[in-house]
C-alpha cells in the first residue's frame, strides 16, 4: 500500500501563507511605509483596480522553495512510521528530555 503524503503544491501554499501572516513581514512593509524601496511607488488602495498599486516583500537573498520543502519533509512531514502519538503528559515528558 503507497503511504499518502502531502503534496508540494500544498506545502508552498501554507508557507506562503504563514510569511505573508508574519511580523517579519509585516514589520518590512511597515519599515518601508508601503512604498518600493527602490523606485519609490506607494502601495494604494484597490478602489480603481486600474490605479491600484500594491508592493510585495521580496527576500533579498532568494527564496529556496525545494531545500526549504526539503527540511520540512524531512523534519516536521516525515514518514508515518517515524512518528508515534502520544497523549499530551508523555509527549511533554518526551520534549523536556
Amino acid at each position: 500500500m503507497k503511504m499518502p503524503y502531502t503534496p508540494q503544491s500544498q506545502i508552498k501554499s501554507a508557507l506562503r501563507k504563514l510569511f505573508l501572516r508574519s511580523r517579519e513581514h509585516n514589520t518590512a512593509l511597515k519599515r518601508s511605509k508601503y512604498c518600493c524601496e527602490r523606485c519609490g511607488v506607494k502601495q494604494t488602495k484597490p478602489k480603481d483596480k486600474e490605479k491600484w498599486v500594491k508592493v510585495e516583500v521580496h527576500h533579498k537573498n532568494g527564496m529556496n522553495w525545494p531545500e526549504l520543502i526539503k527540511l520540512v519533509r524531512e523534519y516536521l512531514l516525515c514518514p508515518a512510521e517515524d512518528m508515534e502519538v502520544l497523549c499530551k503528559k508523555c509527549h511533554k515528558s518526551v520534549d523536556e528530555k
